[in-house]
């Protein structure tokens, strides 16, 4: 970081108590920005603005500059969460007036800028349905990343109806517009920060690693970032048609029409009551088949624009070939999703035919998780196939396809475990951090962490930080015809060969398609 006198050193560690005048000052393009001191030699600076508030004249469009700003802003505290009604631990609320909510943060070395030379950056994409989350969850603190040599940037970008929302005559994909703006941003002021603009990683989990493999297809990104790590990818995205039926099912519960006039009248508090109000209806009316077993509603829409295709035929055409991709997800997905009450309950075998046909499987496939786990509730044979459906095998499938068109993939799934608690989704985040003390952390580790569970976020956060250096986390890459995984687990890690794994097998032939409207679902 850039020299301090003696006047500027922080007189403590806190964020929003950190008094004014304190803390370390860097320029960026808008102007300069005060942070302050984390832990252990880290220096973190939050909420500068990297676009203007997307409200007003401003809303449904496209991200527009941060407006610059005469002296030092302070930059001490998260910024405002876009709209949403969730309230996770440790996080702020958002709260009707927060509209300043395009900002990023960034944490490094104190003497990022003063070293032998500038330090990969880590970039993160948080998760959330696409409906809710921000930068500012505690497991996405990036100190310790720092600490391992890496300059670490995460993002609030919008979310739900703001972000994702089909208005007519507006872009879609606003969050992913968002995202690529913030990767500008780091383009242009990283430098400042000890970092290279040259060797950036873009990472995410659940729907923050859609966001990545969405950028990897979108020619508005394009060149902002040289590798990619996405943990838990899901294989969820939408159709221009279903999203403009969601968007109708959602005007008509905030009582406005379908217009990008009606929508405008409509209070971003009104349209996230509007999109919960939807999405509990889902149950018993779906837009989509899916809704019906879990309601998630907001989906990156491919609108052959923004989005111009799948991320996965992308990836086939070699159009990211020249992007290495880390890729993880957990061997029991859904038995989380389950356990916090995010998908209905699948308990006799009749139903679980409905969930196979509700996310468009070849017949038997379901059937083929008898054998594979015999004596198995049909509960647990439920949720394995919509893991593996969502996540896991989409996952896989990326690692094989990129691999196949030309570029360089590797391959991993997180399996630790303790009684009571399953290797599910989300549990591998706070490890890949170094952050399993976080408020919130306990519930996903079953407890407070072992010594085994530090030694395994330890080795998990030097394959990311080994692979933003140098697109190498520790184990060989997926090829052509083989495809290993490194297993995350304790007390050992082990690499396996999937291609062995019979749920494999099952999954080789499936494809992955858009979400369509059911038949007479209103627009």
């Amino acid at each position: 970081m850039k020299k301090r006198s003696s006047g500027d050193r922080a007189g403590t560690h806190g964020g929003k108590d950190a008094p004014r005048g304190s803390g370390p000052v860097l320029r960026t393009v808008s102007g300069p920005v005060r942070g302050r001191e984390a832990a252990g030699g880290v220096v973190a600076v939050l909420g500068i603005p990297y676009a203007a508030p997307p409200f007003g004249a401003r809303r449904f469009g496209e991200p527009e500059p941060a407006a610059p700003w005469n002296g030092v802003r302070d930059c001490t505290a998260f910024g405002p969460v876009a709209p949403q009604s969730a309230e996770l631990p440790g996080a702020p609320v958002w709260r009707p007036g927060d509209e300043d909510v395009l900002t990023v943060n960034v944490w490094a070395p104190e003497d990022a800028a003063t070293g032998p030379g500038p330090l990969p950056v880590f970039f993160w994409i948080h998760g959330g349905a696409n409906t809710f989350g921000s930068s500012a969850q505690p497991d996405f603190d990036g100190t310790a990343l720092a600490r391992a040599g890496l300059v670490v940037v995460s993002c609030n970008f919008r979310v739900g109806f703001e972000g994702f929302g089909h208005v007519p005559g507006h872009p879609a994909n606003r969050g992913l517009l968002d995202q690529a703006a913030a990767l500008r941003w780091v383009r242009d002021n990283i430098a400042a920060f000890g970092g290279d603009p040259e060797n950036v990683t873009v990472a995410g989990h659940s729907s923050g690693a859609g966001a990545v493999v969405c950028l990897m297809a979108m020619e508005r990104a394009r060149g902002l970032f040289r590798r990619a790590v996405a943990h838990s990818v899901p294989s969820t995205f939408h159709s221009v048609a279903l999203a403009t039926a969601v968007t109708g099912r959602i005007a008509a519960a905030a009582g406005v029409a379908p217009t990008a006039e009606g929508l405008r009248s409509a209070s971003p508090g009104a349209l996230v009551a509007a999109s919960d109000a939807v999405s509990a209806a889902c149950a018993t009316a779906p837009v989509a088949a899916v809704h019906a077993f879990e309601s998630v509603i907001f989906q990156p829409v491919v609108d052959g624009e923004v989005l111009p295709t799948d991320p996965l035929r992308a990836l086939a055409s070699g159009a990211a070939r020249d992007i290495d991709l880390l890729l993880c997800h957990a061997e029991e997905e859904y038995w989380f999703l389950h356990t916090v009450g995010a998908v209905r309950e699948v308990t006799t075998e009749a139903e679980l035919g409905e969930l196979a046909r509700a996310l468009g499987l070849p017949d038997g496939l379901a059937d083929g998780y008898g054998a594979v786990m015999p004596g198995a509730p049909v509960l647990d044979r439920a949720l394995a196939v919509l893991g593996d459906a969502k996540f896991g095998a989409y996952t896989t499938r990326l690692a094989e396809t990129h691999a196949r068109a030309g570029g360089r993939a590797h391959l991993a799934r997180f399996a630790r475990a303790r009684t009571g608690v399953r290797p599910w989704h989300t549990a591998d985040v706070p490890f890949a951090f170094g952050n399993l003390d976080a408020p919130g952390a306990d519930f996903l580790l079953g407890g407070p962490p072992e010594e085994e569970d530090r030694a395994l976020s330890r080795r998990m956060l030097r394959a990311w930080a080994d692979f933003a250096a140098g697109g190498e986390p520790g184990w060989p890459p997926v090829t052509a015809t083989a495809t290993p995984a490194r297993v995350w687990a304790v007390p050992a890690d082990r690499l396996a060969d999937v291609t062995a794994s019979p749920v494999h097998g099952l999954w080789r032939s499936v494809p992955f398609g858009l979400l369509r409207p059911l038949r007479g679902t209103d627009a």
